[in-house]
């Protein structure tokens, strides 16, 4: 689950950096207007893309995880009922 996510961020990630360097290296030559639309469409990506390489799956148990201090772990375990 974890391979897939960190597959789909660096192909977006990809995209934002193809469609700078397109929009400037050759779009640029025919339209400026079009060449700005694209880099204004490529800053929209790394937002989208830390939002989907950062989403939980539905088998993803974060709640379970231990927080590294064991008087908070021991605290939370009494209150789901795990002693």
């Amino acid at each position: 689950m974890y391979a897939r996510r960190r597959h789909v961020y660096f192909a977006m990630m990809g995209t934002c950096i193809g469609l700078f360097v397109l929009a400037w290296a050759v779009v640029r030559l025919w339209s400026v207007p079009a060449a700005v639309g694209m880099c204004l469409f490529a800053m929209v990506i790394p937002p989208v893309a830390a939002i989907v390489a950062n989403r939980r799956g539905p088998d993803d148990r974060w709640w379970d995880d231990p927080s590294g201090d064991p008087k908070s772990d021991e605290w939370w375990d009494e209150l789901d009922g795990k002693k």
